[in-house]
């Protein structure tokens, strides 16, 4: 079984991957950030949408949405948080369990998002590049895909410093990460310590850099390719903090 399959992982680390905190931030770019101001009722697809910290406060915002995951845990606490919504924001949403690398709804959506490093989860590149082409596909002529991943470049800058987060019940999970295959893959190890126990969980994925990733949308079709350091529209110099990529859909 992949890693990312594994429902046990996104239950045990939600605490420390997707913290409350992290959502009043994530609210916080979908009302202020340039990169997240779309049209009045575009419709979007949240490709990998966890537990709809992007899905909830788009939704509220008017637009219809869809949220695909592969993990039923995370769609049940997407459920939840477009339920805490409101009634209008449900009515708004749809939420599908499917794999992203064979999900595909030809010409239904105007913007589709693929957040928080959700993308290079495949093993084959080949792969990672069907779920771009599969973006593509989804969208209607002219529309937007974004991926928000953590750049190979901006990574260089910090990497092999373990970083801790405290969790609100005293447990706590230390996170290490690993540059493999001449900085083309990374590993990420989590520890969760409670206690006196502890739990260890492995993610592996593609690292890019933004000439990489450009290149990759490209390849997938996409049109008017542009990379970003944050979801304010900034450069991606040497002070950003995310790699952001987004392109369009021919039209």
């Amino acid at each position: 079984m992949p890693w990312y399959a594994d429902d046990s992982l996104w239950v045990d680390f939600a605490p420390a991957m997707f913290s409350d905190r992290r959502a009043g931030t994530v609210a916080a770019l979908v009302r202020d950030a340039p990169l997240l101001a779309f049209p009045p009722g575009a419709r979007v697809l949240d490709l990998c949408c966890g537990p709809g910290l992007f899905l909830a406060p788009l939704a509220r915002r008017g637009h219809p949405v869809t949220g695909v995951d592969l993990s039923e845990p995370m769609l049940d606490r997407a459920r939840e948080a477009v339920a805490a919504a409101g009634d209008g924001a449900r009515r708004r949403t749809e939420l599908v369990r499917a794999d992203m690398l064979d999900f595909v709804r030809p010409g239904a959506y105007d913007v589709v998002l693929n957040v928080f490093t959700s993308f290079g989860y495949f093993t084959d590149p080949a792969d990672n590049l069907q779920v771009l082409r599969n973006a593509r596909r989804s969208l209607a002529p002219g529309g937007k895909l974004l991926v928000d991943v953590m750049g190979k470049e901006v990574l260089a800058g910090w990497i092999g410093r373990p970083q801790t987060v405290d969790l609100p019940d005293g447990s706590y999970v230390v996170q290490r990460d690993t540059v493999l295959d001449s900085w083309r893959r990374l590993r990420t190890e989590w520890t969760l310590v409670c206690g006196e126990t502890a739990r260890t969980a492995a993610i592996h994925s593609f690292l890019y850099s933004a000439a990489e990733l450009h290149e990759l949308f490209l390849a997938a079709g996409f049109t008017g390719v542009e990379c970003y350091g944050d979801f304010d529209g900034g450069p991606y110099d040497q002070h950003a903090r995310r790699l952001i990529v987004t392109g369009h859909a021919p039209g």
